[in-house]
C-alpha cells in the first residue's frame, strides 16, 4: 500500500520490495497446497494493492475458500491496526498490529508491514505479501475452488498480452501516481505526472474501440488498472497533485470504469470513505491540516456506462 515505499531518493519515490514471496500452488510445489479455509487474506479497504484481491476473490467466487480481514484504513506510527475488530485485536491471530504477524513470521523482518498478505491458520505464518502473485494465483491455483461460471481472469494464450499492458500500466499508472505524489524534487514530480498522463490518454484512446484492455473479456489488466482509477478523482488528482485533469473528464476512461465499477466483484469491493481517510488523513507531509475532503460527487459511477456494444460483459 502507500505503505510499501522504502524512501524517497534524490526527490524521486522507491517502492519497498515485497519480502514474503511463497506460493499457495496446486501441484504441490511448494509447502503451501490449495485448502478451503486454511488461509485467511488480509487486506485495507483503502489500498489499491490490497483492494485487487479483494476484486478478484470475489469475481473468482472464493469468499467461502478464503477468509478476509480488514484493517483500520488509518495508519499510525506502528502501522496497519486492527481497530475496526472488537478491542482493537484481529480475532484469528490475536494481534493488535499488522506488525506482529510480521515480526512471527520473521523476526529479522526490517521495513514496513505492507498489505495484502496471506496468512497460513496451520502454520501461523505469512505465506506471502506479494501482490501481484497473489490475484494471479487465485485465477491459476485456486480453479477447483471457482464458482461456476467465474471469469477467466489470466488466459494462458493472453498472458503475454496481459503481462505487458500491467507493467506499463504499474510503472506509468498504478505506481506513477505515487511517484507524482511522495516526489519531493519538482524535476521528479513532472517526470511521473508527464508519463501519468501520457499513458492515460493512451488508454483513453485505445478504450475507444475496446471494452477492456486485451481482447474482448475482462482480465487481470483490467482489475489492476481499475484500483488506481477508481481512487483517482477521490484522492490521486487533488492529493498527489495529478490535476491535468479528472477521471471523469476523459472521454473512454470515465465509462470503461464506471464499467467496470458495475460489474459485481468491483463496485461492491469500492469504499470511498477509507480510501479518503486513509490517503488525507495519514499522509501528514502532504495534507498537514489532516483535514478530510468532502468531495467528490460519487453519483456518476451510477451513470449509464454505453459500452455493452464494445465487447462481451
Amino acid at each position: 500500500m502507500t505503505g510499501q515505499f522504502a524512501e524517497v531518493r534524490s526527490g524521486e519515490f522507491v517502492r519497498q520490495g515485497n519480502h514474503f514471496t511463497d506460493r499457495i500452488t496446486s501441484d504441490g510445489s511448494s509447502d503451501y497446497p490449495v485448502e478451503a479455509g486454511r488461509y485467511v487474506l488480509y487486506i485495507c479497504l483503502a489500498c489499491p494493492w490490497a483492494h485487487r484481491s479483494m476484486i478478484v476473490r470475489s469475481l473468482l467466487g472464493l469468499e467461502d475458500a478464503i477468509a478476509l480481514r480488514v484493517v483500520d484504513p488509518i495508519r499510525d506510527e506502528k502501522g496497519w491496526r486492527f481497530t475496526l475488530d472488537e478491542g482493537g485485536v484481529d480475532p484469528v491471530t490475536g494481534a493488535s498490529y499488522v506488525m506482529e504477524l510480521y515480526k512471527r513470521s520473521d523476526p529479522s523482518f526490517e521495513g514496513r508491514a505492507t498489505v495484502p498478505f496471506l496468512w497460513d491458520t496451520q502454520t501461523e505464518r505469512i505465506v506471502s505479501n506479494d501482490y501481484p502473485q497473489i490475484t494471479l494465483d487465485l485465477s491459476t491455483q485456486w480453479t477447483a475452488l471457482h464458482k461456476e461460471g467465474a471469469p477467466e481472469l489470466y488466459p494462458e494464450h493472453a498472458r503475454e498480452a496481459i503481462d505487458d499492458m500491467a507493467e506499463q500500466n504499474f510503472h506509468a499508472v498504478n505506481n506513477g501516481v505515487y511517484k507524482a505524489g511522495f516526489a519531493t524534487s519538482q524535476d521528479t514530480y513532472e517526470a511521473a505526472y508527464d508519463a501519468l498522463f501520457a499513458q492515460l490518454h493512451r488508454l483513453d484512446a485505445h478504450l475507444s474501440t475496446e471494452r477492456y484492455l486485451v481482447g474482448r473479456q475482462l482480465s487481470e489488466a483490467d482489475v489492476r488498472l481499475y484500483t488506481t482509477l477508481v481512487r483517482f478523482d477521490a484522492a490521486y488528482h487533488g492529493h498527489f497533485k495529478c490535476n491535468e485533469r479528472k477521471l471523469t473528464e476523459f472521454a473512454h476512461l470515465w465509462p470503461y470504469a464506471r464499467d467496470l465499477f458495475q460489474t459485481p466483484g468491483f463496485g461492491d469491493t469500492t469504499d470511498f470513505d477509507h480510501i479518503k481517510r486513509h490517503y488525507y488523513g495519514t499522509h501528514d507531509k502532504i495534507n498537514p491540516t489532516l483535514v478530510i475532503p468532502k468531495g467528490p460527487d460519487l453519483s456518476g459511477w451510477s451513470e449509464p456506462h454505453g459500452r455493452d456494444h464494445l465487447g462481451d460483459s
